[in-house]
Order: C-alpha cells, then structure tokens, then sequence
C-alpha cells in the first residue's frame, strides 16, 4: 500500500533507528531549504511535503532524500533545480489546466496544482491540472489527500527516470511511475491507494542496501538482466521490474498501467521521461472530482464506510492478524509516529548532519 516497507522493521532493525520529533524535523529541513535560495513559503511546503511521507512511513520518499549527495540539495546546489521558479498557468479551462513548472521542487509544483484543481472542481464538477517541467515531487499521496476535506475524490501521478524494463524487455524504458486515489469516508479513515508500478519502488532498493538486507527475486535484474537478490547491484543496474515480476505473475498488468500514467503526465504534457534519457524534467497529472456532482456527499461517505467495513471484517488467513484496506497501516503509522517521533536510520541523520555542517543550519534533532 505505502511505497515503503518501514512497518516492517522489527527485531534488529529497530537497533539502527533513533526517534526523532516530526515538528523539529520540519522546522530544520525547512530552513536548509531557505538556505538553499527558496523562499520561506515554498521551503515550509516542501518539508511538510516530505516529512508526511516519513509520518506515514513511506520512508523511500521522505528526508532520506536531504542529504548533501541526494537529490533536493544536491540538485538546488547545482542548479538543475530552480529555488524560484515562474510558475505559470500555461493553457486552462473550467475544467482543465496545464502549468509549466520552470523545473522548480516539485512538492511545491505539485502543491499549486492540486489547489488548481480542487478550485475547479468545486466550481465545475470534476477538474484535471497536468504539469510540465517539473522535478521530482515526493510521495503522491500528498496530494490527492488535499482534496479530502473538501468531500472530494483526489487523484496525483507523475512519471520518473528511466528504471524499468517492459515485460520481455531487458532495458529500462520508463519510470517506476507512482499514482494515488485518495477517496473520503465517514468515520472510518479515506480509502487512500498510493503505489508505484513497479513490484516495488526503487526507494525500497535504498533501504535495503542501507539495512544490509537482501531483496526479493522478482523486483529487479542484474545489467545482465538476469533476476538479483542483491539491492546494490540492482541499484547500479538500473532495471527494475513492473508490478507482478514477469508475464506469469501479471507483470503486463503493471506495465501497462505505467504507461497509461506516463501518457497523462507525459504525453499529454509534454514532458515524456521515457523518451528523454537524461531522465528530468518530469510531469505530473492530478485530478479532483466532487462528489456531489454524483450523488449527496454524506450518502457517499456513508456506504463508503459500509464497503470499508466490509472488507476489514474478511476473516485473515493463517499467520495474518487482520484485513487492511489502502492507506490504513500509513494512517496507523502517522498516529504512532506523531506521538513517539519518526525512526530514522543512523546513515540518514548523518546525511542531514553534514546538510547541518555545510549549510550552516542549527542541528537540534536528536
């Protein structure tokens, strides 16, 4: 469900973990970003933007990405990514708009186009906001939530660099090309679905080289593209696999939904990673659609918590406690890590030790 395995860390992972307080945190990575040339508001939404991931432990997404070699530093030192970027509407209608990004952050990007569209959507229904030329933009589930509060179904997608091979195919050709469906109930928590297409996300490949642990047969091949359990060499090589593995696992499944997302953030925006080996800029795609264009909203959340309901009651089978439904582990997460801190790895607070050092910015973390 989440693009991260942190709910997975028990026994002697939980040794390379340290607790550290989300309110400190995004208040640090906050003030680097202003170091780094943005502006206060736009370096206050781009933390957030990246320690929600962290809260909901998609951990592949979040400050694990702040370090001096990483992308957001790295790339605003370096200038492939634009502290303050124009911004701009570029076509729109009432139900539509396509902005160009200025390769700008893209959690910031991505921010002012979701409120794009849930600013037409409360006006028109149902409203689509594609971007060009972004960077990348953190986790999606970021956005289609926004839409929640206003008893709207929210929607967020973007294509990636080149790190995936088509089924029967031994070199990459598109991104792990993430999407989410964020949908509001009642009383019970929003139907939150928030995955990459990919059998699993290349951040995961990270957090496994970094814990020294092994990864799965059928997430990735070798430059030989032959199956590894070795996340090093599959980071090196670059070839990741769709969702499902291969052909007799459905891998055509996942394939084909990374292109359909690639086609609405790329084709459609003109900005196709999967022609463009240099792998940026990127697009994203978001949508809005207002639920009482449909039926009454309370209706809706009603038998939204019925279905909920519904499908948590499937008796688990043997070794499994209990039935989730999308989002649910990630909200379970965000409470227990709001109350007792966000576990980060000793390599990722030495990476945002060094962003201390180099930026200048006061280390009051641990």
């Amino acid at each position: 469900m989440a693009q991260s395995g942190s709910n997975e860390n028990t026994g002697q992972d939980r040794k390379l973990y340290i607790r550290i307080d989300h309110v400190k945190l995004t208040h640090f990575v906050s003030v680097a970003f202003e170091k780094l040339g943005v502006s206060q508001e736009d370096a206050k939404i781009a933390a957030n933007a990246l320690v929600a991931a962290d809260l909901r432990g998609v951990d592949t997404h979040g400050v694990i990405r702040f370090s001096p070699n990483a992308w957001y530093v790295k790339w605003l030192r370096e200038g492939s990514m634009n502290p303050k970027p124009n911004i701009r509407v570029v076509s729109e209608n009432p139900s539509s708009a396509l902005i160009d990004g200025d390769r700008g952050i893209g959690m910031v990007i991505g921010q002012r186009a979701m409120e794009l569209a849930i600013r037409k959507a409360s006006e028109s229904g149902v409203a689509m906001v594609g971007v060009r030329n972004s960077r990348h933009f953190g986790m999606s589930a970021y956005y289609a939530m926004q839409a929640l509060p206003h008893d709207m179904l929210g929607i967020a997608m973007t294509n990636a660099s080149r790190q995936v091979v088509p089924t029967f195919g031994r070199e990459a050709r598109f991104g792990t090309n993430p999407m989410c469906v964020a949908v509001p109930a009642r009383n019970e928590q929003p139907f939150v679905l928030d995955m990459a297409t990919t059998t699993a996300a290349a951040g995961k490949l990270e957090l496994a080289a970094r814990r020294g642990h092994s990864i799965p047969i059928g997430w990735a091949l070798n430059e030989n593209a032959e199956p590894t359990a070795d996340p090093k060499v599959a980071q090196k090589a670059r070839r990741l696999l769709p969702l499902g593995g291969n052909r007799e696992g459905g891998s055509h499944k996942g394939y084909g939904l990374a292109i359909v997302v690639e086609i609405l953030c790329g084709v459609l925006t003109g900005t196709i990673t999967a022609l463009n080996e240099n792998q940026d800029p990127r697009g994203h795609f978001f949508g809005a659609i207002r639920i009482d264009s449909f039926r009454p909203a309370d209706d809706f959340k009603t038998d939204m918590d019925r279905l909920i309901r519904e499908l948590k009651s499937t008796p688990p089978v043997e070794g499994q406690e209990r039935v989730y439904v999308a989002g649910e582990i990630e909200f379970e997460t965000a409470k227990e890590r709001t109350a007792n801190g966000i576990p980060l790895l000793g390599s990722v607070l030495k990476g945002l030790r060094d962003v201390s050092e180099q930026l200048g910015v006061p280390y009051e973390l641990e």
